[in-house]
């Protein structure tokens, strides 16, 4: 599988990047599985379900399936977070897994960049960033500039770039 980042700092867009790509991509063929990482606590369920209450009362994983999907939480009671490579493992094999978050990772990355939300260029100083999608032209870069708000433009470098293995 290729892994690819859309990184950035927070409010740059890279989620709505993401939720854009996924569609480019798919339509073309590519499958693309996707992993978030979250700076806070989150639940996937809620109090009252009776997956919460098995969380709650101490399980360690918890499986939810139905007909549609199913879903696996499981608690880390204290261990530490796991790594982007065991996280990785766990997923079915797919072309692409896109990975938001992580931006200080050693894996490619997409950087999204907004000059005027005042913050740093990653690309700057991480060799990982294959390209940068931006809304502003970018003159000092070493890698491709790709137009922010061109989805079709960042699917076709994403196409190519999954093609050069």
């Amino acid at each position: 599988m290729k892994v690819l980042g859309v990184a950035g700092y927070s409010g740059s867009g890279k989620t709505t990047l993401t939720v854009r790509l996924i569609p480019a991509l798919t339509a073309r063929g590519i499958s693309v599985s996707t992993v978030k990482h979250a700076h806070h606590a989150f639940d996937v369920d809620r109090p009252g379900k009776d997956s919460y209450e098995h969380r709650q009362a101490g399980a360690s994983e918890v499986l939810v399936s139905s007909a549609n999907r199913w879903a696996l939480m499981h608690e880390h009671r204290g261990a530490p977070e796991p790594s982007l490579d065991d996280l990785l493992s766990k997923l079915a094999s797919v072309d692409l897994v896109l990975v938001e978050g992580w931006k200080h990772g050693d894996h490619p990355k997409l950087e999204v960049h907004r000059p005027a939300n005042g913050t740093p260029l990653l690309a700057a100083d991480d060799p990982k960033v294959v390209a940068v999608a931006s809304d502003a032209d970018l003159p000092d870069i070493s890698v491709p500039r790709l137009p922010l708000n061109d989805v079709e433009a960042v699917a076709d470098f994403v196409q190519a770039w999954i093609a050069e293995g």
